[in-house]
């Protein structure tokens, strides 16, 4: 079974056999790292993958009729920069004998063709078949975003637990690994500008993300079409910036009433009235807009706790001897200064919807926004003639459904019950979205998994094979082309099946 479904897809009655001794994956682009990785790597894939379907166990010997001898990928251009308006189309036809044959565009969109190709084949009695030949693909994805949120601050995730997730990823097709790499909790990565900021904030020396390690990770990515977008949230889940700098935090550590000032302890926010943190942010932006070569940089933005800065002695002080000037002035003042730093760094700013949605922040119209409060912010947003990215938390945050992570609170997580893959399949994005430009605004979505309560042992339970089902909306959507209905989980599960046995 191919996973995601592809945009088109025919396929005939003959099954044919890789013939194994002399197949060779071979493209027209040899200046390509891309292509050239892709085509080493799937061509071990072919190789060494032994894949039999669980419902095909008591099958037996298929008969064939021919023999696929090569694969040959055919590639536009070699260019390989890879951004939000890349093109990951491909065609992909496997004749009845011969070689079989991938067109794509650019390196990225082969990627994709090679993929769906490894899923044809499958083993049967000793030998690596496609099962109904002639095979003809012409796929596109229906978003242009398809990510996953990875929180690395709450628990550590070890760089081979990261490339892991890269390659499920490429698996099903997903583009972006949002990279939540800091938060109150912990700075595992390191600083060069701020070392201060690993050396007290990071959970252990072994708990560190090295410039090499981010190179490395970020090249990993590339090589299977996966953009790495890092996210520094900022004013807000700062407490541990004030282990090394409390000078320019407010509501640092605040007890036992830490709930009064933030979602989760321990409390701390950016003092927005300060130059100082002002000053500080700008050194992070910049700093890690040269580290991270994607376009993209998510400024975060959300769950502000306007307490916190309330009670905040210069931030009152900076009020009183301002008349005019309020808490909410400040937040927008905080985010048109960060967005107008993405900019001159180069950078598409990203943002949760908390700025403009809550406090009216009035951004560039290239800024786009996550919607995670609901299924009704995704629309809100449109509406004001942003883009946006869909990840409502009732429908995407796949870290939910485990109780409360808090010690001292015997009941439900805040974001309880747990997400079943039926819930996240049958979410439309585009739901209540009836004007065409305003639905071209929707570039897709973000799972999300933030690791209060997972780590690099439990990853894969918490992302797969919920992530896969989320990928296919992405990728194609949830509607059968064929009978313009919803496609029935019913029959969906043994595709789904398939591909976890697969992965």
């Amino acid at each position: 079974a191919v996973w995601p479904m592809p945009a088109s897809y025919s396929e005939g009655k003959i099954g044919v056999e890789i013939k194994r001794s002399d197949f060779m994956i071979k493209s027209n682009v040899t200046s390509s790292s891309v292509i050239n990785a892709a085509v080493e790597r799937y061509q071990y894939l072919v190789e060494h993958e032994y894949f039999d379907s669980p419902y095909d166990f008591n099958e037996g010997a298929l008969k064939t009729s021919g023999y696929i001898y090569s694969l040959e990928v055919d590639v536009q251009s070699a260019q390989d920069v890879f951004d939000l308006e890349t093109d990951e189309s491909y065609t992909l036809e496997v004749p009845v004998e011969g070689k079989a044959v991938i067109s794509a565009k650019t390196p990225f969109g082969a990627v994709r063709g090679l993929e769906t190709f490894s899923q044809l084949i499958v083993a049967n009695s000793g030998r690596k078949i496609i099962k109904n030949a002639p095979v003809r693909i012409v796929d596109a994805p229906k978003f242009p975003h398809r990510g996953i949120l990875l929180d690395t601050s709450r628990n550590f995730y070890h760089v081979d637990a990261i490339l892991r997730t890269l390659d499920a990823m490429a698996y099903n097709k997903l583009n972006v690994l949002h990279w939540h790499i800091v938060d109150a909790f912990s700075w595992p990565i390191e600083s060069k500008v701020h070392p201060e900021l690993t050396e007290k904030g990071a959970y252990s020396v072994d708990m560190r993300y090295s410039y090499e390690d981010v190179k490395k990770i970020i090249n990993y990515a590339k090589n299977r079409a996966i953009r790495i977008m890092p996210e520094f949230d900022m004013p807000g889940h700062t407490f541990v910036v004030g282990e090394a700098h409390p000078e320019i935090m407010s509501c640092l550590n605040k007890q036992p009433n830490w709930d009064k000032f933030g979602a989760e302890p321990p409390s701390g926010q950016l003092n927005i009235a300060d130059p100082r943190a002002v000053s500080f942010a700008f050194d992070i932006i910049t700093e890690y807009s040269r580290l991270f070569i994607d376009l993209g940089f998510h400024m975060g933005g959300g769950v502000l706790n306007e307490n916190c800065w309330k009670e905040d002695p210069v931030v009152e002080l900076y009020v009183r001897d301002h008349p005019g000037e309020s808490i909410n002035s400040l937040i927008v003042g905080w985010f048109t200064q960060m967005t107008e730093k993405l900019n001159e760094m180069g950078k598409l700013a990203f943002a949760y919807e908390d700025p403009v949605l809550n406090y009216n922040f009035t951004a560039k119209n290239t800024t786009i926004l996550q919607a995670w409060v609901g299924e009704d912010s995704v629309s809100k947003i449109v509406d004001k003639g942003y883009r946006a990215i869909a990840s409502p938390w009732n429908r995407y945050y796949l870290d939910c459904g485990n109780g409360s992570w808090l010690s001292n609170f015997e009941g439900s997580s805040w974001c309880d019950p747990y997400k079943g893959w039926q819930q996240i399949y049958s979410y439309n994005p585009l739901a209540n979205i009836t004007d065409p430009e305003k639905q071209k605004l929707v570039l897709g979505g973000e799972v999300a998994l933030f690791s209060a309560q997972s780590d690099e042992t439990t990853v894969d339970r918490y992302l797969w094979p919920r992530a896969a089902a989320f990928a296919e909306i992405m990728w194609s959507g949830n509607i059968d082309p064929n009978t313009n209905t919803t496609r029935e989980a019913t029959k969906v599960a043994p595709r789904l099946t398939d591909q976890r046995f697969r992965m």
